[in-house]
């Protein structure tokens, strides 16, 4: 049976590929080049992709990424089409579920929303509460250092809160919106925002939601 995560990955890499190595991505200073040696690296070099997180690996992880970067692009959408090497974590269903579902999903519209004509997909409901799963787990993590308070709420009531703070911020719309706008992709977010309207404005603007 497919997974989320592997569903999610086929789709990354069909995205990838019908884009070409240099369209743009919902990434920072990222062109579709650049995302798709992120997503071999972080599986197939852990050695380098602990510098996200890690200062200390930060420039080993910059030296890899060129290196990964610098191969045919043809290539490295092989690379992520075919997963992760024999022996890795990732290739152990729970773990690729758990550590790649979300991974891919947000990757995936990181491609798919840098269009001009981009339109929101149509996912199923299971699919949407196995991200809102995710995120009330990930929520606080993701919103430790923004200037507001935060609640996120789906359409059906269900709320979690990512930061506790005033004046507080209620950001509303589906599970997969919500997870876009909880790693910072605020502007390409389809959520409804209330709150004070400078605070709202301060969460907008902030360059400090995501991991």
């Amino acid at each position: 049976m497919s997974t989320f995560a592997k569903r999610e990955r086929l789709l990354l890499a069909d995205l990838l590929e019908t884009a070409g190595p240099d369209a743009p991505t919902l990434c920072e200073g990222w062109r579709t080049r650049d995302l798709a040696a992120h997503v071999v690296v972080r599986e197939r070099r852990p050695d380098a992709a602990g510098g996200t997180l890690i200062k200390q690996l930060a420039s080993r992880l910059d030296r890899v990424m060129e290196e990964y970067g610098a191969k045919p692009y043809e290539e490295l959408l092989q690379l992520i089409r075919t997963g992760p090497p024999r022996f890795s974590p990732f290739q152990l269903k729970q773990v690729d579920e758990a550590a790649n579902t979300v991974e891919f999903y947000v990757h995936t519209e990181d491609v798919r929303r840098a269009r001009p004509d981009w339109s929101p997909r149509e996912l199923d409901p299971v699919f949407q509460d196995a991200l809102w799963s995710r995120l009330e787990r990930a929520a606080r993590l993701m919103g430790r250092g923004i200037p507001t308070g935060l609640v996120l709420r789906r359409p059906n009531g269900q709320t979690t809160v990512a930061h506790r703070g005033t004046p507080v911020v209620t950001a509303t719309g589906e599970p997969s919106e919500l997870l876009l706008f909880a790693y910072g992709r605020q502007e390409a977010a389809d959520v409804e925002l209330e709150g004070e309207k400078a605070a709202i404005a301060r969460l907008q603007e902030t360059k400090q939601l995501g991991i």
